[in-house]
């Protein structure tokens, strides 16, 4: 969107590329996706752009703040019906936005809590690839990043531009994220925003005014630079661009500020890893697992620099402890056949 593309992040959509999981059937998600409507944005500067948003609360829709920053009136739009959004409520921090739309005919979703997910829980990504026609993607969580009462979700589902808003499905279909971005020249790097922090928007009533365009000082969280980038964002930039001992500096100093995440700790062991230092990377990982026992992504890597270092017998050891925490990463872990 306009100039937004030159910083770190980019823009998001979603793809209908992927298989979808048993417990995300392509029919649940047709009922889940009345929900998702397309935001149509008439610009200060002249013309349109497209997002995606998803209906919260009665008459009320959430999109990303991005999508409607130059907006001077704004529609939103399911199949052939068009609603004119009557006023919004902005939290800039946090890029995300409701909108009010009287008499809106479309179901409203389901809340979850981006908090009550896992790494490797299935995940269902919906939203206005390109402007275009409604698409969904499945996958995975990734990496849950605590920031601000809530876990910036970031999963495999990928998205592209016009999806921006849209929806990220738990298995029970309830609303967990809202699709924000992703970091360049990441397979992996796409970014969901928590749906915790829609809780002081929806309970303030009077924080919606009339349409108009956003004032310069907006700074969405994840267009941030450090210092004041959140750490996770920093670590993910650096491990993206193999900038390991860098890597290991902020982890460290992360895992001081935040001792009972074990994120930082888990940053630790791909900085260490990277290095060629893999007994301080094993090391790591057993501080992260003390704090988040049953993480099977972790326990998956500590596995596999396990074998890495020759170590079949703790190896078979994890693998026997994945098996009971989640068969499908157990499977993951491939132990050499035995020596004679």
């Amino acid at each position: 969107m306009n100039g937004l593309l030159a910083t770190t992040a980019l823009l998001l959509g979603c793809s209908l590329s992927l298989p979808a999981p048993a417990s995300l059937e392509r029919e649940r998600l047709f009922e889940a996706a009345a929900s998702v409507l397309k935001i149509e944005v008439v610009r200060q500067q002249g013309g349109y752009s497209i997002g995606s948003g998803v209906v919260v609360a009665d008459g009320v829709v959430v999109t990303n703040c991005h999508v409607t920053q130059s907006a001077v009136s704004i529609n939103v739009l399911r199949g052939d019906q068009r609603w004119r959004v009557e006023a919004q409520a902005r939290d800039a921090a946090h890029d995300l936005c409701l909108l009010r739309v009287p008499r809106l005919g479309a179901p409203r979703v389901t809340l979850g809590r981006s908090a009550e997910l896992k790494n490797g829980q299935a995940v269902a990504a919906v939203g206005f690839t390109g402007g275009q026609g409604l698409q969904s993607s499945t996958g995975k969580v990734i990496e849950l990043h605590r920031l601000d009462g809530g876990y910036v979700i970031q999963s495999d589902n990928w998205f592209s531009s016009g999806a921006s808003g849209g929806a990220l499905f738990d298995e029970q279909l309830r609303l967990v994220g809202v699709l924000t971005f992703r970091l360049r020249g990441g397979l992996l790097h796409y970014f969901a925003s928590p749906v915790e922090w829609l809780a002081p928007l929806l309970a303030d009533s009077q924080a919606f005014l009339p349409v108009t365009p956003a004032g310069p000082g907006d700074s969405y969280y994840w267009q941030r630079q450090p210092p004041t980038q959140a750490a996770f964002l920093q670590a993910a930039a650096l491990q993206r661009d193999l900038k390991w001992a860098e890597l290991e500096t902020l982890a460290r100093r992360w895992s001081e500020s935040d001792a009972d995440d074990p994120a930082p700790w888990n940053a630790l062991a791909r900085a260490l890893d990277g290095l060629g230092r893999l007994v301080d990377a094993a090391e790591a990982l057993e501080q992260s697992l003390k704090l988040a026992p049953t993480a099977g992504p972790t326990w998956l890597y500590l596995g596999q620099l396990a074998l890495r270092q020759g170590e079949r017998t703790k190896a078979q050891a994890i693998r026997q402890r994945l098996e009971a925490l989640d068969p499908a990463l157990a499977a993951g872990l491939v132990l050499p056949a035995a020596g004679p």
